[in-house]
């Protein structure tokens, strides 16, 4: 009898709490702040969002360094930066990956713009990008372009890491117009 009653609290526990732990944070609206944050760089430098006031970012998270969708979504955006620059626009990839893995990532892959670790998954979470697969949570393949004020303009939440860099490009030409 006493193990049927534990039993019962265990699941009533259990039934109350993981919806707290699975229910994802919303992504920030268009129009609403991009929240702010500080994370290091590849190079183990910290990098905050609010630094990049004045100019446009392309915040883009994706789940993990040195894998096929990842990769041609890095190269696609390194391939563009010229284009971007001239936009007055910066890059920054975000994932839980640790500094390490980014360094490794750049170096072999000859990416110059940031990669930004979030081993903690504060930043990721608080875009709403978290992407739970079982015991281990990755970012989701989710882009935010923010304005030289600090606001979100567009949020992609279906990303094709095949065509995002051109989507990106087109977005930023439209809005700056």
């Amino acid at each position: 009898m006493i193990r049927w009653i534990f039993a019962a609290v265990v699941i009533a526990v259990v039934a109350l709490a993981v919806p707290k732990f699975l229910a994802a944070r919303p992504i920030p609206a268009v129009g609403t702040a991009a929240p702010d944050f500080e994370l290091k760089s590849q190079d183990g430098t910290p990098v905050k969002l609010s630094e990049f006031r004045g100019k446009w970012v392309v915040l883009y998270f994706y789940p993990k360094d040195q894998t096929a969708g990842c990769t041609r979504e890095a190269h696609n955006f390194q391939r563009d930066q010229a284009q971007y620059d001239q936009r007055k626009a910066v890059i920054l990839g975000v994932s839980v990956d640790s500094v390490d893995s980014h360094k490794k990532f750049c170096t072999k892959e000859s990416l110059t713009f940031k990669l930004l670790a979030d081993t903690n998954k504060t930043v990721t979470d608080s875009y709403g990008s978290i992407m739970n697969m079982g015991v281990m949570k990755l970012a989701k393949r989710h882009t935010f372009l923010i304005d030289p004020d600090g606001k979100v303009r567009k949020v992609y939440t279906d990303v094709d890491p095949a065509k995002h860099s051109e989507e990106v490009l087109a977005a930023l030409a439209e809005l700056q117009k």
